[in-house]
Order: structure tokens, then C-alpha cells, then sequence
């Protein structure tokens, strides 16, 4: 396929280089300068949206979504695919799924899950919004970007289905965190705790698969001084989204309102900018009970 893609950041770049290397012709555009190889970069969003087969976006919100859009959409041929991958609010997806649509293009919203790793080794995976004949389109180039992709429903679907993922990943990190320094403080050796929990009842991808304490466990960021594989503060847009989303649908989640507040107080007023989300242990141990 022909294929434009925008935003050519951490997560873009290596995405758009799979699509490359499985042969795919691929023209970039990212506001950074940047070289992907196999991408041709082009001066614009709309040159790279222009005559393409499908046009993939990767972008921080919502707002820059929105004028992406309205810039590329009327550079885009009829037919089109129209796939934003970003993580934004259910509302601007769903909006700019409307434009794409009312413009003859086949939208589909589908944020990823994976990090940076799975961006870079192929193995996300992809939770789509959008009707049967875009996802059908966009399908193929799944499954060179990713493992897994899951169409959700309708336009918006996918933003919340990745919204409620990350909200449930967001409170059970901070559980896991907690009960790690807890048991420090009862003198519980921490791979024994591992060795239970991960076989037990407290079983969860944040204990078992990216566990937050240093040499327990698969490896993870712990292991590398918390540098990011996901970012606290991207933990913190994630659960601001699920909260926005929580708020417009009149739906109670104290839990997700309660780990947006720590995620908020550990970037904004302590040191978890620039850290991984799980660094929330390593916050938990200097703390005594307040």
C-alpha cells in the first residue's frame, strides 16, 4: 500500500519503520526533524496524506488531532483510510471520525498498547473504533505494527476501550506498589512476595509482567533505574482522559479518580516526571502513613 504517516515521534517512528521494511511505501511527516529508514519524509501533513491508500496519525491529544485533521482530510483521496492511532478523548475521536467520514474517508480510531517496546518489536496492540469496511482496510497493517487488534465497535470505541485498559492499569500498578512496600516493612523478601502473589489471587499484568521491584521478576524499567517504557506522565494524560470520559458519561470510579490524583501529585509535585509509571514504588517506600 501506499501509506502517510504523521507523527514520527517515540511510538510513529519505529511503527512507521515496520510498515517500511514489510514493504509497504511509506511517506512521513512530523513537525521534529527526524529520519526513519525506509520513510520518505515530505514537507507537509497534507503532502504526506496526499494520494495515499491509508494515512496513519500518532499524536499527543486531542487539539493537534483536530488540526492534523483539518488539515490533511481535504488533501485525502475518497476512499482512504483515515487511522489515528493516537490516545485522545472519546469526544475529539469521534468528532474527527465525523469530518473523515462526511469527507468520503473510512476513519478508524485505534490507540495502541505496548509502549515503546511493542512500537519498536512489532507487538502492539491495537483497540479499533470505526465501521467493518476501515477496519477491514486498516487490518492488514495491524498486523505488521502489532501482535493483537481488536475491533471494538463504532467511531470512538477504540479511545474507550484504550481509556478503561489504562485506567484499570494505572490503579492496580499503584496496588502493586503499595503491597511491595508494605511487605518491605512487615520484612517480607520481596521475590518471595513475587513468587506468591504472582501465582495467587494478586495476580496482574503489573505484577506478573512489568513487575515494579528491581530483579524481581521479568524484566522491566525497575531494572534500569525506572527509566520510561511508559511514562508517568503519560499514566497521568491517560487517567485524566479516563476521568473526563468518567465525568461526560456520569459513571463513578472513585479508584480511577483516586490514582489520578497520586499520578498527579507524583509528576506535578514530586519527582515521577521522565520516570516510568511503576518509579510509585520507590515513592511508596520513602512514605510512612499519613
Amino acid at each position: 500500500m501506499k501509506i502517510g504517516f504523521i507523527g514520527l515521534g517515540n511510538m510513529g517512528g519505529p511503527m512507521a519503520a515496520n510498515l517500511a521494511k514489510a514493504g509497504h511505501e511509506v511517506t512521513g511527516f512530523d513537525m521534529a526533524p527526524v529520519e526513519i529508514e525506509g520513510v520518505t519524509m515530505a514537507a507537509s501533513g497534507a503532502e504526506a496524506a496526499k494520494g495515499q491508500d491509508v494515512v496513519i496519525t500518532m499524536l499527543p491529544n486531542g487539539q493537534i488531532l483536530r488540526a492534523v485533521a483539518n488539515e490533511i482530510v481535504p488533501a485525502m483521496d475518497n476512499g482512504t483510510a483515515f487511522v489515528d492511532c493516537s490516545t485522545v478523548d472519546v469526544e475529539s475521536a469521534r468528532d474527527v471520525a465525523k469530518q473523515a467520514s462526511d469527507a468520503g474517508l473510512l476513519p478508524v480510531d485505534a490507540p495502541v498498547s505496548g509502549g515503546v517496546g511493542g512500537a519498536s518489536g512489532g507487538t502492539l496492540t491495537f483497540m479499533a473504533g470505526g465501521s467493518a469496511e476501515a477496519f477491514a482496510k486498516a487490518e492488514p497493517l495491524f498486523d505488521i505494527m502489532g501482535q493483537k487488534a481488536v475491533h471494538c465497535g463504532d467511531s470512538g470505541a477504540g479511545q474507550a476501550a484504550k481509556i478503561c485498559n489504562n485506567m484499570i492499569l494505572g490503579i492496580t500498578m499503584i496496588g502493586t506498589c503499595e503491597a511491595f512496600a508494605l511487605a518491605d516493612k512487615l520484612g517480607l523478601d520481596r521475590q518471595k512476595m513475587f513468587d506468591v502473589v504472582s501465582t495467587s489471587s494478586g495476580y496482574s499484568w503489573s505484577m506478573n509482567a512489568y513487575c515494579p521491584a528491581p530483579g524481581v521478576g521479568p524484566q522491566s524499567p525497575a531494572d534500569n533505574d525506572y527509566k520510561p517504557g511508559f511514562a508517568a506522565e503519560l499514566m497521568l494524560k491517560d487517567l485524566r482522559l479516563s476521568q473526563q470520559a468518567a465525568e461526560a458519561a456520569d459513571a463513578d470510579t472513585p479508584l480511577g479518580q483516586a490514582a489520578t490524583a497520586l499520578y498527579t501529585q507524583f509528576v506535578e509535585d514530586e519527582d515521577g516526571k521522565g520516570m516510568d509509571f511503576s518509579a510509585m514504588l520507590p515513592r511508596f517506600e520513602k512514605r510512612g502513613r499519613s
